[in-house]
């Protein structure tokens, strides 16, 4: 019999590809990249060419790194899309390309493997490659660090992407990958190298969260092996040691308990870590310690020695002295003119956010956040007991002068603002404005005003309440008319958080706020004239009616309407102001409304799904008598997806709150917005499937029946977004879910028939979705298909009872009991299989589950 022929490249073809790659990464401008990425993607056609790409990362020694590993990437991402439609035999071939390159000499060439072969994986579901797993085992086992380096780091990243692969049963295995990895990679936390300690650890970590039985059997070999690495030379295996002990906390305190104070202890010691990262991951155990209820005893003795490190830690570093150049008054034009529109309606400021105004790291979780959220939870428990430890150092900090010590007092006054919910009590006299001379000072002390407004207006019937409310309300708008940019935006958006605290409470001062806003309206510049929109906005949202009252409006309109009379049609800031007239429109709908082009369209559709949402039914005498139903569902059809992306927002609005006024053409928009479920789901596409579903989700549950001629389409196209979830994004998978179940839930007999090919996915994405309205109609579509077909659920029971294992609470009665029928329906009909079933899931699954008394 003749020997099966190995796939071999032709040269002219290697040598092509090549030179194109090489090209591709070249830095010469002179090299038109776009056309040899058309070129790259036209080869990609070629039913071989992930071969050749497989043989010049493995096998191409004589061309550079570079475009070894370039040859590489190409591969990953071509494999994601073109992998399950590529021939058995190439597939196979590239497989068997990759595992002999786990051990290359270059760690470039060797991670670039890894990162291939978890793609694979994925993809595979861990089935299909049985010579995997053992090649893993070898290289482990081989004692040469490349070896060991190769498929440590491609073990990492499966571990990282897809950890329930390794905890499955696998054909042909006598046990779960888990059981056989797991041993080794306990072995690796003692390895000299520092490289095998950190992937080793980062693996094993992987799994906390999700808790498998291989890891709760031997948690004790685990917290041996994050004793040993405890005071690791190197940075990043301390780090991951101390996110150990915070994911240990809030999966399962109980593991931790027996060696509780060394933990601590422990932490206390790296919370001063000379490497932030690592004393950031350490800063994150306090508020874990809280959530998860351990003994407060423990804590409370150790807040002498904790309570000064966290204040410490909350000071700017000292290389943080770029932000001096906050000392920027008005009169300097905006550094930064195109800056994106906030929506008021989901605006970032808020007490829980710790905004320290660092418009650097805005979005960055940091040592000094970390710390003022530590202080804030610990206030939170121990209340004004913290404060004889506390006050004394705030005060020191408070009463430092001189330009060097700004850091301090800044501090300081951060940290009366982390601990104004649990010590408001203790803190009352100490409210104060901060007038210093830095403008970060004065910024951060609007913050801290901001927090304290809800608690003195619920002592609204206290005189002296009151009293220290106005004061706070005043602080604020005073700093509106700050001459310091920074401060001008701390304030607008400590205002607004006050605003939305305060609601009624604002109406006596009405004129004076309007008055102070309108000020500032005139005095800021470009970049801050947008937050003022956004304060006014919330001011409408905040006193709604009460703001319709001539005096008002003329101090407010005349301005805002000369405003958008001298803005031409393209000026950008016509967003943030179109957005302020949505909120004002609610309480003055004749206040708003022009013609404007396609951008404006969707700003036109932003403004009415904001109508809807704020006046609920009341849209219907604002919509009845116009052509909008017509003008919508041509909008839905546009070519452009950003203005579908709004059409579909709007639809699901008024399927909320009006849905009779699309039901003469409601065939049409729900066949509309089932055909974006099944278009290239990519980029800005993405977007509008995931407005289309939850609009065809919303009106499913007010028009019921009436969807019923689309059920089947919807149901097949969300079945497949769900199994291929990992290429999209997690709203738009969390609405498949949804969608998928009100559907279920109106139509089960159109349902059922399919559910066995799609139960599994669609679990693991209800298993994420949070706690809420939505999840129970969800819930009620799975119940209700499992009921009509009992036996297309039985190959994914395991999922169906992660799924119900992911709920905190269902608070309804009603599908927290047929939840409870399901499961007992399944263990009754399954009769002796049940407990096969059973002995797969794990003991958090298994304890969630036991309140249904299965």
């Amino acid at each position: 019999m003749a020997a099966a022929t190995v796939w071999q490249p032709l040269n002219d073809g290697l040598t092509e590809i090549c030179t194109l790659l090489e090209q591709q990464i070249s830095p010469s401008s002179v090299v038109d990249k776009s056309q040899i990425w058309k070129q790259l993607q036209h080869f990609s056609q070629i039913p071989d060419f992930n071969n050749y790409l497989v043989f010049i990362l493995v096998r191409a020694e004589g061309k550079s790194i570079e475009i070894r590993q370039a040859a590489g990437l190409l591969l990953k991402n071509n494999l994601k899309g073109a992998y399950p439609s590529m021939s058995q035999e190439n597939q196979k071939y590239i497989k068997s390309e990759l595992l002999p390159c786990l051990g290359a000499v270059d760690r470039n060439i060797r991670t670039t493997v890894g990162t291939i072969i978890s793609v694979i994986v994925n993809i595979e579901e861990g089935s299909g490659w049985p010579e995997l797993l053992p090649a893993l085992v070898t290289c482990l086992d081989s004692n040469d660090l490349n070896h060991m380096d190769g498929a440590m780091d491609a073990l990492s990243k499966i571990c990282e992407d897809i950890p329930h692969v390794l905890d499955s049963e696998v054909p042909g295995l006598a046990e779960r990958p888990i059981n056989v990895f797991l041993p080794r990679l306990y072995q690796f936390f003692q390895s000299p190298h520092a490289s095998l300690r950190k992937l080793a650890l980062g693996c094993v970590n992987q799994y906390v969260i999700i808790m498998p039985a291989a890891l709760y059997n031997s948690l004790d070999k685990y917290l041996q092996g994050l004793f040993l690495l405890a005071n690791d030379p190197v940075a990043e295996v301390r780090k991951l040691v101390c996110a150990a002990f915070v994911h240990l906390t809030e999966v399962l305190p109980s593991s931790i308990e027996p060696h509780l104070r060394n933990v601590m202890e422990y932490m206390l010691q790296v919370n001063k870590d000379p490497d932030e990262e690592v004393a950031l991951e350490a800063c994150e155990f306090w508020s874990a310690y809280c959530d998860a209820q351990l003994p407060s005893e423990n804590l409370k003795e150790l807040l002498p020695r904790l309570i000064p490190v966290l204040l410490s830690n909350m000071a700017y570093a000292d290389d943080d002295e770029s932000l001096l150049d906050a000392e920027e008054d008005e009169s300097q034009p905006d550094r930064d003119q195109d800056l994106k529109p906030r929506f008021h309606t989901s605006r970032l400021h808020g007490s829980e956010d710790f905004d320290d105004n660092d418009d650097d790291s805005f979005n960055v979780w940091n040592l000094r956040k970390c710390s003022a959220a530590a202080i804030d939870v610990l206030s939170n428990v121990f209340g004004d007991e913290i404060l004889p430890v506390l006050m004394p150092l705030i005060q020191a900090k408070l009463s430092t002068s001189g330009d060097e010590a700004w850091k301090e007092r800044e501090a300081a006054v951060l940290t009366l603002g982390a601990i104004a919910e649990g010590c408001f009590n203790g803190l009352y006299p100490h409210l104060s404005e901060a007038n210093d001379k830095f403008p970060l000072i004065r910024s951060i002390s609007c913050w801290t005003l901001s927090r304290f407004g809800k608690y003195l207006i619920q002592e609204g019937g206290n005189p002296k309440g009151y009293e220290q409310f106005e004061k706070v309300l005043m602080g604020l708008l005073r700093r509106l008319l700050d001459s310091n940019k920074r401060v001008q935006e701390a304030a607008c958006s400590a205002f607004a958080t006050v605003e939305e605290d305060a609601a009624e409470e604002l109406v006596p001062h009405l004129g004076v706020i309007l008055q102070h806003l309108m000020c500032a309206f005139g005095k800021y510049q470009r970049r801050n004239l947008r937050i003022v929109y956004d304060a006014i906005g919330t001011l409408a949202d905040s006193v709604r009616e009460e703001l319709n009252k001539p005096a008002y409006l003329e101090i407010l309109m005349p301005p805002l309407v000369a405003k958008w009379q001298q803005l031409s049609n393209s000026d950008k800031d016509l967003f943030p102001l179109l957005e302020c007239f949505t909120s004002i429109s609610q309480v003055d709908p004749a206040s708003a409304g022009a013609q404007y082009d396609r951008e404006f369209i969707v700003c036109s559709l932003d403004l009415l799904s904001g109508l809807a949402e704020g006046l609920g039914s009341g849209i219907e005498s604002l919509v009845s008598q116009t052509n909008l139903r017509d003008l919508l569902l041509n909008c839905c059809m546009d070519e452009a997806p950003d203005v579908r992306q709004s059409a579909f927002a709007l639809m699901g609005d008024l399927a909320r709150v009006f849905p009779a006024y699309l039901q003469p053409r409601l065939i049409e928009f729900l066949q509309v917005a089932s055909q974006q479920l099944s278009t290239n789901l990519t980029g800005e596409n993405l977007s509008v499937a995931n407005n289309a579903c939850w609009a065809i989700g919303e009106l499913a549950v007010k028009v019921r029946q009436e969807v019923s001629p689309i059920v089947t389409n919807v149901v097949s196209a969300l079945a497949l977004i769900l199994q291929h979830a990992e290429a999209v994004n997690k709203s738009l998978v969390e609405n498949s879910a949804i969608t998928l179940g009100r559907l279920a839930w109106i139509r089960p007999d159109l349902v059922a028939p399919h559910m066995e090919h799609f139960v599994k996915p669609w679990c693991l994405a209800l298993a994420m979705v949070r706690d809420d309205l939505e999840k129970e109609d969800a819930f009620r579509g799975l119940c209700a298909v499992v009921k009509v077909n009992p036996s297309g659920g039985v190959s994914s029971l395991v999922f169906i009872c992660k799924a119900i294992a992911s709920w905190h609470e269902i608070r309804s009665e009603d599908v927290n009991s047929e939840v409870s029928q399901v499961l007992n329906g399944y263990k009754q009909m399954l009769g002796n299989s049940w407990a096969e079933c059973w002995s797969a899931l794990d003991p958090p699954v298994k304890e969630r589950l036991a309140r249904y008394q299965v």
